[in-house]
C-alpha cells in the first residue's frame, strides 16, 4: 500500500502542476479518460499511438486519482457522479496547490517567491510593450526587436537591459535570464519559443502560440519535456465571467451539450471590394500582392522581420501590424487570433482535444490572403463521461441559423452551448441561460474554480513556485493545433479526417502543405 501511495501522490503532484507525467517503456492496455479501451505504446515519454488526453488539468486528474483511490480501497463501491467528484476534487487540489511549493531545479531559478525573476523580451513594441508593462514588476534584462525605434523606446523605460535586433543572438546570453517573452508577430513565435524551451527557460507567448499546426505539436512537446511554466496570452482566460461559465457547464446545468456555436463580427481580410472592406470597418483594404515595392522605414531591419518566412519587397500593406495577420505567410487571419481567445471557452467548459473532422466554407481560397468571412465545423468524439460535440466557428458576415433569425439575443460576439436542459450564451463579460423564462429561479452552483492572479502574475508566479498556469502550452497547443486546422480545411477546400498520432489529413496530400510550411533558407525549426 506504500507503493500505491506514492504512486498516487506522484500523480496528484503532475496533477498540480498541469504537466505530462513521464512514464516508463511500456506497453499496457489502459481505460484512458476518452472512456475507450487503447493501448499505450511509450518510451521515455512519448506516446506513439493513444487517445489523446490534453486534459493534463487539475479537473480530468483530479477526478481520475479519485476513480483509483475509490476502486482501489472498495472495489465493489458504486461511483459517485463524477460531475461533482470533479468539483470537489478541484476545490480540494485547488487548497493543497494554493500551499504547495514544488521544487527542484527544472522548476525553479528564483530562490525563493520573493526573488525577481531576469526577463528577456522578444518583440519590444504593440502588444510586446503592453506584455512587458504586465511583467515589470520583475527585471527586464533583454530587449529584442527588429525595430530600432521601438527598441530604443523600451530601452528608455528599462535602461540596464540587453538591447538586440536578432533574438537568435538572445540565446548566447543564456545565463543572463529565467524566462522570455515573445510578443513577435506570429511567424516567427516557435523560433523565439522553441529556443527557450530547449535551454529550460520559462515562457510566456502571444496568442496564437505557433503560426502552422505542425509548429503547434513541436512547441506543446518541447515544453512537456522542459516542464518549466508556461503560458500563452489567452488574457480573457484568466476572467471570472469564464470561470463562472465553465461551471455551468461542467456542474451540468444545461445537461449534455451537443452542440457549441462560436462567433466573432470582426471581418479583417479578403474583401470582394473595398466598399465591403469599408462596411466591414477593416483596417486595411487589399486583395492582392502589392505589385510595387516601398522604402524600408528608417530603423526596421526587414530581412529579420520576414524571419522563416520568403523574401518578398517592402510594403505597407505588412507593417506595421496588425496588418500583416490577413498575409497567410505571416499570420493566419481571424480564424487564429481571435479564435484563440473566443474558442478557448468552449475549449476549457467542454474538454476538447483533438477534432475527429473538420470542414470550412465561405468565399473561394486566395493563395496568399486569409479571408474575411468564413465558417468552420469541428467534430469532437466522446471524452470520458462527455458526449460527441460538433463546434462551429463563425467570423465576419457568417452567424449561427439561430442567431440570425433572432432566436437568441443577437450579440456581436459570443459563444452558445446547446445542452439537453437548455442553452447558455456567454462572451467575454456576460452570460445568461436561455430560454430566460425556464432559469427565473436559478440558483447557479457555488463557484470552484480559483480566481486568477491575473493571466501575467500567474505565470510569473508559477515561474517561481511551480504552481499551475491555465493556459500552459500543453493545453494552449491542442487549442492552437484546432484553431490552425479550421484554415488547414479552408485553404484545401476538403473535409478534413483527422489523425493527431501521425498528424495528417486521412487521404488529403493536399493539406500538407497547410500544416507544415517550407522556411527561409537560414532558418530551420528542428
Amino acid at each position: 500500500m506504500k507503493t500505491l501511495n506514492d504512486t498516487l501522490n506522484r500523480l496528484a503532484r503532475t496533477a498540480r502542476s498541469q504537466r505530462p507525467l513521464p512514464v516508463a517503456p511500456c506497453r499496457l492496455p489502459l481505460a484512458g479518460w476518452m472512456g475507450s479501451l487503447s493501448l499505450l505504446e511509450c518510451s521515455t515519454g512519448e506516446l506513439s499511438r493513444r487517445r489523446f488526453a490534453p486534459r493534463a488539468n487539475l479537473y480530468t486528474q483530479a477526478l481520475e486519482l479519485q476513480s483509483m483511490t475509490d476502486i482501489i480501497s472498495s472495489p465493489t463501491k458504486k461511483r459517485s457522479n463524477p460531475r461533482l467528484d470533479r468539483r470537489a476534487f478541484l476545490q480540494a487540489a485547488s487548497a493543497v496547490t494554493a500551499t504547495s511549493v514544488t521544487s527542484g531545479p527544472a522548476f525553479l531559478r528564483a530562490a525563493s517567491a520573493n526573488d525577481k525573476l531576469n526577463i528577456a523580451i522578444i518583440g519590444s513594441g504593440g502588444r510586446g510593450a503592453g506584455n512587458t508593462a504586465a511583467v515589470s514588476s520583475e527585471n527586464i534584462v533583454a530587449l529584442c526587436d527588429v525595430d530600432e525605434n521601438r527598441l530604443n523606446a523600451a530601452g528608455e523605460k528599462y535602461p540596464h537591459a540587453r538591447k538586440l535586433t536578432d533574438f537568435r543572438g538572445l540565446y548566447d546570453h543564456a545565463d543572463e535570464f529565467d524566462a522570455v517573452v515573445v510578443s513577435t508577430c506570429e511567424h516567427t513565435h516557435a523560433f523565439a519559443t522553441l529556443p527557450a524551451l530547449r535551454m529550460g527557460k520559462h515562457v510566456y507567448c502571444e496568442k496564437p502560440l505557433t503560426h502552422s499546426t505542425w509548429e503547434s505539436r513541436v512547441i506543446r512537446e518541447a515544453a512537456g519535456e522542459a516542464q518549466v511554466a508556461t503560458q500563452m496570452g489567452t488574457q480573457i482566460h484568466a476572467s471570472n465571467n469564464y470561470r463562472r461559465v465553465v461551471e455551468l457547464v461542467q456542474s451540468g446545468v444545461i445537461g449534455p451539450v451537443h452542440e457549441a456555436h462560436v462567433w466573432v463580427s470582426r471581418a479583417w481580410g479578403r474583401h470582394a471590394s473595398a466598399e465591403d472592406a469599408q462596411k466591414a470597418n477593416d483596417i486595411y483594404h487589399v486583395d492582392e500582392r502589392p505589385a510595387e515595392s516601398q522604402p524600408i522605414p528608417a530603423g526596421l531591419d526587414w530581412d529579420l522581420w520576414l524571419g522563416p518566412a520568403p523574401e518578398r519587397p517592402f510594403h505597407e500593406a505588412y507593417f506595421p501590424g496588425p496588418r500583416w495577420y490577413r498575409w497567410w505567410d505571416f499570420g493566419n487571419g481571424t480564424m487564429s487570433d481571435l479564435g484563440s481567445h473566443h474558442v478557448d471557452l468552449s475549449f476549457w467548459a467542454l474538454e476538447l482535444d483533438y477534432p475527429l473532422t473538420i470542414e470550412a466554407s465561405g468565399p473561394a481560397p486566395h493563395a496568399e490572403l486569409a479571408p474575411a468571412s468564413m465558417q468552420v465545423t469541428y467534430e469532437y468524439g466522446p471524452r470520458g463521461d462527455l458526449p460527441e460535440v460538433k463546434l462551429t466557428w463563425y467570423q465576419g458576415q457568417n452567424k449561427p441559423a439561430i442567431w440570425t433569425e433572432a432566436g437568441i439575443p443577437q450579440w456581436a460576439d459570443g459563444t452558445l452551448f446547446v445542452g439537453q436542459k437548455g442553452m447558455l450564451l456567454a462572451n467575454y463579460g456576460e452570460h445568461m441561460l436561455l430560454p430566460e423564462e425556464q432559469w427565473t429561479d436559478f440558483e447557479p452552483p457555488a463557484p470552484f474554480i480559483p480566481n486568477s492572479l491575473g493571466h501575467h502574475a500567474e505565470w510569473i508566479h508559477a515561474c517561481k513556485t511551480g504552481a499551475p498556469t491555465t493556459c500552459n502550452f500543453e493545453y494552449a497547443g491542442w487549442l492552437t493545433e484546432a484553431n490552425h486546422l479550421g484554415n488547414v480545411a479552408f485553404r484545401s477546400g476538403k473535409k478534413l479526417f483527422w489523425d493527431p498520432v501521425k498528424l495528417q489529413a486521412i487521404g488529403t496530400p493536399e493539406a500538407d502543405p497547410f500544416i507544415r510550411r517550407e522556411y527561409r533558407e537560414g532558418w530551420d525549426l528542428v
